[in-house]
């Protein structure tokens, strides 16, 4: 069987020519903030996608039950399937899906976790989880998402890795003082996310949810994982004025609807948008 990779590619492929996957236009450039490259993608078909997404929702409420034939990579162990994002930003984006309906609020389980395990087996990527509306899920059936890396086309896996010390030891609870927010980051040792570690991802996601005081569904967060470290950011609004900020924000990657919501993230500063969703109302 074609490894992941390879069916990830080859079914873009098709899916594009078909019309079956949407890739929004976008336009990079780079704010940088303490340190941090963050990249943030212009689109002016942000709001097009978003009343393609309505009319979507209104004709079928969930997607994924069943997903789009033309997007479907097959089922992942344990219970999950993967699914190309049909609207897609950046290239290669993949759903980890549960086979039946869970509500996307849900803690993450030992199988979930598995199942990002068995796909970061093959794709160094970013995985990430937006844990409900709040958290910028777009779906209400239970799904964690993975991309490639790097993000940007700099050295960097992600931006957040500008301020991410490598010599932190692997496991240990740890905060990075360039982000004024609450958040939880835990090193990872570099090795492939295979499922036969489930045992430590689940044991890191679970010391990061206790100390953030994340105790079940009722807290939204973002989770994001790559082979070198993990973060967990908890929740408190969707939006920062009309821009909409999910998991991937806090690696770096911003995306904007059109140059005068860029020009008001130059001026607010990325990490004072990350913070405003953070951060309780006044």
């Amino acid at each position: 069987m074609p490894s992941l990779v390879d069916r990830i590619g080859s079914t873009s492929a098709r899916a594009a020519l078909s019309g079956a996957l949407v890739s929004i236009p976008t336009e990079t450039t780079i704010v940088e903030d303490a340190g941090i490259p963050f990249i943030v993608h212009v689109s002016t078909l942000q709001r097009t996608k978003r009343r393609a997404g309505l009319a979507t929702t209104s004709a079928r409420s969930n997607p994924f039950l069943p997903p789009d034939p033309e997007l479907s990579l097959g089922p992942v162990p344990p219970r999950h399937h993967a699914v190309l994002n049909k609207f897609n930003v950046l290239e290669r984006h993949l759903l980890i899906v549960t086979r039946t309906f869970e509500p996307q609020r849900a803690l993450l389980d030992d199988g979930d976790l598995e199942a990002l395990a068995h796909c970061m087996a093959e794709v160094d990527g970013l995985g990430f989880y937006n844990a409900g509306v709040v958290a910028g899920a777009s779906q209400e059936h239970k799904h964690l998402q993975l991309v490639p890396l790097p993000l940007g086309r700099g050295p960097l896996a992600t931006p957040l890795d500008a301020i991410v010390d490598p010599s932190l030891a692997p496991g240990r609870l740890s905060r990075l003082p360039a982000l004024p927010f609450e958040h939880t980051l835990i090193p990872l040792d570099g090795r492939q996310l295979t499922p036969n570690r489930v045992s430590e991802l689940a044991g890191a996601y679970d010391e990061a949810r206790r100390s953030l005081g994340i105790l079940d569904d009722s807290r939204p967060y973002n989770l994001l994982v790559t082979r070198r470290w993990l973060l967990l950011v908890p929740r408190r609004r969707e939006h920062w004025r009309t821009v909409s900020v999910n998991a991937l924000g806090f690696a770096g990657s911003l995306l904007v609807g059109d140059p005068d919501e860029l020009a008001a993230v130059r001026r607010e500063g990325p990490l004072n948008v990350l913070r405003s969703v953070v951060e309780a109302s006044p």
